[in-house]
């Protein structure tokens, strides 16, 4: 997050009880191009990238950027959550200025199912609620990906709207910032 009053960039690394959080390093673009690569990952993103070009397109240290988290299990990246803006020009927004965070996750297909994001998130989302006191976090996702529509409510996200956006009904929803991890 880069507006007026935003938290120090980057965080200290911040650890879970199996994971650890950090700014992105030159060691993850492997990590990255696979995330990208992905079609499992990206089903419901508009579909995965065709690994050449990220091989060649890739920067060197992908993601270093306000908002983009590694996370990273033994020593080796498993996924990504990012806190945004959400764009004014965007539909979905729960303050009539817009500009709210919004979070944002891609995990490798074999750390699914396994609780990770739920650790991530809940990790990224209680950094920011001390870091921007009373700021929502908003999340959006396609109705049709029930699993990440289940995670949202488990992170105390809420329904605000659905909405048709990039060809796909989606899932539009905010989480207090008070609101507790279940």
């Amino acid at each position: 997050m880069t507006a007026p009053g935003s938290p120090a960039w980057p965080p200290a690394p911040m650890s879970t009880e199996r994971l650890v959080l950090r700014e992105s390093e030159a060691r993850d673009r492997p990590g990255f191009v696979e995330l990208f690569a992905s079609p499992e990952v990206g089903a419901y993103l508009g579909g995965a990238q065709p690994r050449d070009r990220l091989e060649r397109t890739m920067p060197e240290v992908p993601g270093r950027r306000t908002g983009c988290f590694v996370v990273e299990r033994d020593g080796a990246m498993i996924g990504m959550i990012t806190l945004d803006p959400r764009g004014a020009e965007r539909r979905g927004h729960v303050r009539p200025e817009a500009d709210e965070a919004e979070l944002g996750y891609l995990f490798l297909p074999e750390a699914w199912n396994r609780g990770f994001a739920f650790e991530a998130c809940t990790a990224v989302l209680d950094w920011f609620t001390r870091a921007r006191p009373g700021e929502p976090v908003v999340l959006s996702t396609q109705s049709a990906n029930v699993p990440a529509m289940r995670l949202a409510a488990r992170l105390g996200f809420t329904e605000v709207e659905r909405f048709e956006e990039y060809g796909a009904d989606q899932w539009f929803g905010v989480r207090a910032p008070t609101a507790p991890a279940a």
